[in-house]
């Protein structure tokens, strides 16, 4: 099986201690970082018993598995900061393939228990590796049973190294108190969720101000609004330079910034959240899907099973099978599928061989588990292909300045707030299904988004719910500012 980390994820190793109490040599220290959700995950060991800690894995776990092989460590403790809701969390895999003692929060009242076997956790306990401690601390907000893990040397216990905040405290941002309400459907509970996590941001500001801050995710993730690139900061830093965080004397200023303008959450997360509670099939392994033959792929089809296109849209427009989703396999592929497909929805994809793995991976951390096959030449099948049509910037042009169009801008309404084209309505493409009664049968339609990936998945709903008069400006804003074009903010 090839090693993920050499695919797509980011490891950092950092090996600390020439300032702090712990001595260089004993402390190992590991970022693991997925681009593709902008998800964290840690490795803490120590070189001296040969003792790790997993915090937050991921589902394809083999990335933690040749970590620690390589550096001589065996894995054994596995904790999470919360219940999560935007990725499928590998612990269990990862303590089932190791043997390591599974440590889960036991804080957040009965609503918010993991229900599968695990070693509880509290308010101040001590997962011990050798001279290394990590302390729990319950930082409530993000979601109820969420905690903090403290990093010390047990010869100096008073003071932190660092501290694993998962989705407390990130780099120039704080963890998003709505979406118990907005993903989970625990409806009332974002403004008692805010008042917690102006509690717990007060009792972690009394931490030494040299205190590393190291989050659960970056930039790209939804589980904040204005979350840093930087992998990791201080407290010092975070207290001058994180927006949140001047609200510390006005909880009612707090409550207010931290409820607003927050992204809309992918359909997927409410499946999350339930899944990372509950007892569910494990997958220890990435697994492989067979390549179909023409018959094979005929056969799904006809039986209605969901055609996913994942190749590029400069390849795509020149032919796709007809009710195909198209979703590039990029960095946001999981993101975009799991907000558009059923979980109980079995489906095919199209992509090169030397691809699938890669997708596989992507798919797993969300649990769209439900792959049939795939196919690499849709020329191959029986169905006529159909053509994109899409349109540059001067037809683009051409055809709103006629009144005899409709243009629909499929972003999110935060980024059409923030600019757009004159004359545009906002539909995002992830709310298309439930607003074809918006969308023209009678005039021509041209949709755009920022930069064609959004708008090609936007196509491809629309052409397999029978709309025959679409038209794509691909280039989207990204090639309306380019070309020096205006656009407008006030929203009609």
């Amino acid at each position: 099986m090839k090693s993920f980390f050499k695919i797509n994820t980011v490891i950092g190793l950092i090996v600390f201690g020439q300032s702090q109490a712990v001595k260089a040599q004993s402390l190992i220290f590991e970022r693991v970082f997925d681009k593709t959700l902008a998800q964290t995950s840690y490795i803490i060991g120590n070189s001296l018993t040969r003792e790790a800690i997993v915090i937050d894995p991921k589902r394809d776990i083999d990335t933690y598995l040749e970590i620690a092989q390589d550096k001589g460590l065996n894995i054994t403790h596995v904790t999470e900061t919360h219940i999560h809701a935007d990725y499928l969390s590998g612990s269990r895999e990862l303590a089932a393939a190791t043997g390591a003692k599974l440590y889960l929060s036991d804080m957040g009242g009965k609503d918010w228990q993991y229900e599968f076997a695990h070693l509880p956790l509290k308010e101040g306990d001590k997962i011990e590796l050798g001279s290394l401690a990590l302390e729990v601390m319950h930082t409530p907000g993000h979601t109820p049973e969420s905690l903090t893990f403290l990093l010390k040397d047990q010869s100096a216990p008073l003071t932190p190294i660092k501290a694993i905040t998962g989705d407390f405290i990130f780099v120039g941002d704080v963890g998003r108190p709505d979406l118990l309400e907005k993903a989970a459907g625990q409806v009332g509970t974002q403004e008692a969720s805010a008042k917690q996590l102006f509690a717990s941001i007060s009792r972690f500001m009394k931490l030494p101000d040299n205190t590393e801050i190291w989050p659960g995710h970056g930039a790209g993730s939804f589980c904040g609004k204005s979350l840093s690139s930087e992998p990791q900061s201080t407290l010092k830093q975070e207290k001058s330079s994180n927006h949140a965080l001047q609200f510390l004397n006005n909880e009612a200023g707090f409550i207010d910034y931290i409820l607003s303008d927050q992204p809309v959450p992918p359909k997927y997360f409410a499946m999350m959240k339930n899944l990372n509670k509950v007892h569910r099939p494990l997958l220890v392994e990435v697994p492989k899907h067979a390549k179909l033959s023409k018959i094979e792929a005929d056969r799904a089809i006809n039986n209605k099973l969901q055609i996913i296109d994942t190749r590029s849209k400069e390849i795509v427009a020149s032919g796709f099978i007809p009710g195909s989703l198209h979703i590039e396999g990029g960095n946001s592929f999981s993101t975009f599928l799991g907000s558009l497909l059923d979980y109980d929805q079995q489906f095919i994809l199209v992509a090169e061989e030397d691809k699938i793995e890669d997708l596989t991976r992507k798919l797993m951390r969300i649990g769209l588990d439900n792959i049939y096959g795939y196919i690499s030449n849709v020329n191959g099948q029986s169905l006529a292909l159909l053509k994109s049509d899409r349109v540059d910037l001067d037809k683009f042009e051409t055809k709103i300045d006629s009144k005899d169009v409709q243009m629909v801008d499929v972003r999110t309404a935060t980024e059409f707030k923030n600019g757009h084209i004159k004359g545009a309505e906002n539909i995002s493409f992830t709310s298309l299904t439930e607003n074809m009664d918006k969308i023209s049968r009678d005039k021509p339609v041209i949709i755009h988004c920022q930069s064609g990936a959004r708008a090609n998945i936007a196509y491809s709903i629309l052409k397999k719910n029978g709309f025959n008069n679409i038209l794509n400006y691909s280039g989207g804003i990204n090639d309306w500012v380019e070309k020096g074009k205006e656009l407008e903010k006030k929203i009609h």
